[in-house]
């Protein structure tokens, strides 16, 4: 014999149901590391990139943690090891990190990189060639516009030797300028502008170097290729509104363009490898 069930019994089963569906947590969504190379100090780093990332959440809908290390030795370090999803990194790095750990570049700035060599204003020395055997204060030895395109021009085209100092960060390597603690330093034009008045006004640039291809944000290959797609995406999408080129004008970043490894692969021509040794 057929069971019956009541009218009444039908609702309150179907009541069950929806307070049961409303209680159980929806899934959140994958969180996703994104680390960015230490240039300046790490209140003024959060407080460009933060925001950024505040709005590519939106637009993706994909949650980010924003994180970097305390200098750009440490940063690269975790970048070979493929420690981070995404990461915006030195562009000499890129070639290397291709195959290990796997990073695929995302987005660029279409606008090109340059180093600076820069001094005291009221320093002695005028030319490149009155640096020979002087101290030259870098943030890392590594750093691509900073120490190793700079150095290989100051040697190449003008055969001065310096001795290097590893200051960790652009930001102390004009302190160690301004203070004179180094007779010259290394670093790019993003990095100065960051600076406060006081430095700005307390250095001038004495060379620059020639143009290479821009950091990049780069996805580890561990994140989907939809992924990817969409940070992209968002990324190009950013650049095409007011809001965002403001956003992305801190990070340098005026117009993001795809990015790809062939990009890259110029760099590995320049043959650098012997200035990463001190």
């Amino acid at each position: 014999m057929a069971c019956k069930i009541s009218t009444k019994a039908w609702q309150a089963l179907l009541l069950f149901c929806l307070a049961t569906i409303f209680i159980l947590p929806a899934k959140a969504e994958e969180t996703y590391t994104f680390s960015v190379v230490p240039q300046s100090e790490r209140r003024m780093l959060f407080g460009i990139w933060q925001p950024i990332m505040d709005e590519l959440q939106k637009r993706t809908g994909i949650h980010f943690q924003l994180t970097t290390s305390l200098s750009v030795s440490d940063y690269e370090s975790d970048v070979v090891k493929g420690l981070h999803d995404f990461v915006y990194i030195n562009p000499y790095l890129m070639p290397s990190v291709e195959e290990s750990p796997g990073y695929i570049p995302l987005v660029r700035d279409k606008k090109a990189l340059r180093g600076i060599l820069v001094v005291r204003k009221d320093s002695p020395y005028n030319r490149v060639e009155d640096l020979q055997g002087k101290s030259l204060a870098v943030p890392s030895l590594s750093a691509l516009g900073a120490s190793l395109l700079l150095r290989a021009e100051m040697d190449r085209l003008h055969h001065v030797k310096t001795q290097v100092i590893v200051a960790k960060t652009h930001s102390s390597v004009f302190l160690h300028v301004v203070n004179g603690f180094s007779d010259a330093g290394g670093s790019v034009q993003k990095a100065l502008s960051e600076q406060t008045p006081r430095i700005q006004e307390s250095l001038r640039i004495l060379h620059q170097t020639r143009e290479v291809p821009s950091h990049p944000v780069a996805a580890h290959k561990r994140v989907p290729v939809a992924v990817r797609q969409r940070v992209r995406q968002a990324f190009i999408d950013m650049s095409s509104t007011e809001e965002g080129r403001l956003l992305l004008g801190k990070v340098p970043m005026q117009e993001a363009i795809a990015a790809e490894v062939d990009d890259y692969h110029v760099l590995r021509a320049l043959k650098l490898e012997q200035y990463l040794q001190n």
